[in-house]
């Protein structure tokens, strides 16, 4: 029996972008399909969060996310420039947000398709691996699309031709990722239980386990 999970996900999220390589890994070897359904920063979903979160909130999340990374082994840095247009200095959030919507809408998109976690496998690193400055220019996203089987140029036409129609989707998403039962990303929900972070896989997949998650069959021996 296939089992289904949805995955509440945002770019600017450090953790999200950790939660990546166990999540894959989780596809890859057992029987379950994980939906990808991008939302909005908090920055952006929720206006003034930072100005009103405790000031050891930010710290503590780069603290971590470096060391989650570090023993995870996954290459890591936060991303320059930021997907969110934000004032540091004062935790303003400017009005016009073109990184966030743009890599939102392509996520949104993609997961029309029904490959969202294809999509982001692909394109997260570019923003986080450390590899890349100025992700936002060239060629750099469109590259990272194509080796996964993406046309970011068809994408970015069809969402400049619709905006709305993307933007619905994000905003389902919203709403059900508010009705999961937590507000953060990413947030793993299977039959309505959610589980918040990346740290959390392994406890999704022992529940999942419970209810009869097998791993998936071997691809049978070739032969010599």
């Amino acid at each position: 029996m296939a089992f289904t999970v949805d995955l509440f996900w945002s770019f600017r999220s450090p953790y999200s972008y950790l939660a990546i390589p166990k999540t894959q890994k989780l596809v890859a070897e057992y029987d379950v399909t994980v939906n990808l359904r991008p939302v909005y920063p908090l920055a952006v979903r929720v206006p003034g969060f930072f100005k009103r979160a405790d000031p050891r909130f930010a710290f503590y999340v780069v603290l971590d996310s470096r060391r989650v990374a570090e023993r995870e082994g996954i290459p890591f840095r936060f991303p320059q420039p930021d997907p969110i247009v934000q004032n540091m200095a004062t935790l303003e959030v400017a009005a016009e947000q073109p990184y966030i919507h743009r890599l939102i809408r392509l996520g949104a998109a993609a997961q029309q398709e029904g490959r969202a976690l294809a999509f982001v496998g692909a394109i997260a690193p570019v923003l986080w691996n450390g590899s890349i400055k100025n992700w936002h220019e060239g060629d750099h996203l469109a590259k990272a699309a194509s080796a996964a089987g993406f046309d970011i140029a068809a994408m970015d036409a069809a969402i400049a031709a619709d905006p709305d129609r993307y933007e619905q989707i994000i905003a389902a998403n919203e709403k059900d990722h508010a009705a999961s039962g937590h507000w953060g990303v990413p947030t793993f929900v299977f039959e309505k239980e959610p589980f918040f972070g990346q740290d959390r896989i392994d406890l999704l997949l022992w529940r999942m386990e419970q209810k009869g998650l097998l791993r998936r069959a071997a691809p049978p021996a070739t032969q010599a």
